[in-house]
């Protein structure tokens, strides 16, 4: 089994936000760990152009760069998803992709808040009537049915391993795999039907989805379909620990100091809601991180 490590401040997402609490929590001398893939942040593909004081730079160089910062200072960086959450006293346990065991007494989220979709025939008409975004919110309404998930990252592996316990046939479809080996290996020992190289056509179905087509043709019996095209999306995670959402669900309602309803748990960037800019990611995040470090520093005292 991996080791457990213990940390004052675990920051989920390695976009702006993330980088920046990294570097202001790790400036107050705390322990520090940034969970998250570099290339599933939206700035990753992106060009710089209206952030003061900086001209004609790629996302891809400023995320390096902010990773460079943030280690300079002392935090650790991990390039793996985050498969669960759990409240552990006045702490945080987490569990990445890989089996890593974590804790935290104070926790950031900014995961950013696209959910990625499959942009087929089918899907907006079917939302609601089969076809769903969140495993953990949406599992339940299908027990006993033929389900698929679409997706090959730790969100569509964790979710397909879950639905295991509720559906009566996992189909799992993805055109390539990408995820810490550990989670591969629990995947193929699993009963998840694979359709390995594949990718979906169309969902159909009449007042609610009955199955999946394929490019190549083929056709999957499904009454539910969960597209996972990330990392585990922050709803998800966020359910076992009660974070508050705003009234459509969307983005995680924190105050000024970028503090949840949850002692300990603070929040910024797109996760937080419009405007989608990094100026304010940026900003977010360092107040995020300073208020996350000093959290952790009392309660360490405390106890």
């Amino acid at each position: 089994m991996p080791e457990k490590k213990d940390y004052d401040v675990i920051i989920l997402g390695t976009g702006p936000a993330g980088l920046q609490a990294a570097i202001h929590a790790a400036r107050k001398k705390v322990s520090v760990l940034v969970l998250g893939k570099e290339t599933k942040s939206s700035l990753f593909h992106a060009h710089v152009e209206n952030f003061c004081c900086i001209f004609n730079i790629t996302g891809e160089e400023m995320l390096n760069v902010g990773r460079q910062q943030a280690a300079n200072f002392g935090a650790d960086l991990l390039d793996e998803d985050v498969l669960n959450i759990l409240p552990d006293g006045q702490q945080f346990y987490i569990i990445s992709e890989s089996g890593t065991e974590l804790t935290c007494r104070a926790l950031i989220v900014a995961t950013g808040a696209a959910r990625n979709k499959l942009g087929v025939s089918g899907e907006k008409d079917f939302l609601g009537r089969g076809v769903s975004y969140c495993v953990e919110c949406d599992a339940n309404f299908f027990k006993d049915e033929d389900v698929a998930v679409v997706g090959g990252a730790s969100a569509a592996v964790g979710g397909a391993l879950t639905l295991l316990d509720y559906a009566k046939t996992v189909n799992l479809i993805y055109d390539k795999l990408d995820v810490a080996d550990t989670l591969a290996t629990e995947l193929k020992k699993s009963n998840v039907v694979i359709h390995e190289n594949a990718k979906v056509k169309k969902i159909s179905g009449d007042t609610a989805v009955k199955e999946i087509i394929l490019e190549d043709g083929a056709k999957i019996p499904a009454a539910g379909v969960f597209i996972e095209l990330g990392a585990r999306g922050v709803m998800e995670l966020a359910g076992h620990i009660g974070l508050k959402f705003d009234d459509e669900m969307k983005y995680i309602q924190t105050n000024k100091k970028m503090e949840t309803n949850v002692p300990g748990v603070y929040a910024a960037g797109d996760i937080c809601g419009p405007p989608w800019q990094m100026a304010k990611a940026v900003g977010e995040g360092c107040v995020a991180g300073i208020a996350a470090a000093t959290y952790a520093k009392k309660l360490r005292k405390s106890n």
